[in-house]
């Protein structure tokens, strides 16, 4: 199946998702990238009546709402803000006062689980899924924050590359200020994947579809496979006694 028919294929498949859990319809948080942008397409295009978008600010810069923005134009899309970033303010200066100084990446963590936390409760009270925005190659490195971003209920492209994301963008009139943007977390001032990671997408694709990369290309992403497992898998359990 092309792309554009594995879309339609997507559109379908949340229905039915949506349908066996009982719920009605489903809730996307928006960041000013391309993977919440495809997913927001598509969650409108799921549910016209049914879907939320939310724009979490938390710190974010500029061009975050400068694309975020741009999204919510092109898609007519229904959306709406619920600010963190006092909040964010308060748990860190808490958390910090306990005696123990957190460290930038666990803050950074935090921001994306108080937007996970939002996203509940407006899932819990429209009677929602929420959407994860995670694709093949953030889910197979475990680029995504354990009950942050990751706590979802449906993983729609999850089995897109991140060449095919881009590719889903165009096809979904996703702004090109979103689709030529260099990815990034917005996890901090002027963060990107790729600086995180250590290389690009295209090499993670590469790779994911069995083709040669360098040696140390393909020793780091099976590394950070191996090392995000318990991202992927549920609490381990003990044998019963």
């Amino acid at each position: 199946m092309n792309l554009k028919e594995y879309l339609d294929y997507l559109v379908e498949w949340l229905r039915s998702e949506v349908k066996k859990a009982g719920q009605k319809g489903v809730i996307i948080g928006i960041s000013g990238g391309i993977d919440s942008a495809v997913v927001a397409a598509l969650g409108k295009k799921a549910f016209p009546d049914n879907y939320l978008t939310v724009w979490m600010p938390c710190q974010s810069s500029d061009l975050d709402e400068k694309c975020k923005a741009d999204l919510i134009n092109n898609l007519d899309l229904k959306s709406v803000t619920v600010d963190l970033k006092s909040t964010f303010e308060t748990i860190s200066k808490a958390l910090n006062e306990s005696g123990i100084e957190q460290s930038k990446l666990a803050l950074a963590n935090t921001k994306a689980r108080l937007r996970m936390t939002t996203l509940y409760s407006m899932a819990q009270t429209h009677n929602y899924l929420v959407l994860g925005t995670d694709n093949w190659a953030e889910w197979h490195l475990g680029y995504f924050t354990k009950f942050g971003d990751g706590g979802v209920d449906l993983l729609p492209i999850v089995h897109l590359l991140k060449g095919e994301v881009k590719e889903a963008a165009k096809f979904l009139n996703v702004p090109e200020s979103i689709i030529n943007r260099a990815p990034t977390a917005s996890l901090w001032e002027d963060q990107t994947d790729e600086q995180e990671i250590g290389f690009g997408y295209d090499l993670i694709d590469k790779y994911l579809l069995g083709q040669n990369v360098e040696n140390h290309i393909k020793e780091r992403i099976e590394q950070l496979h191996k090392v995000s497992e318990h991202k992927r898998n549920g609490a381990p359990q003990p044998n019963k006694k």
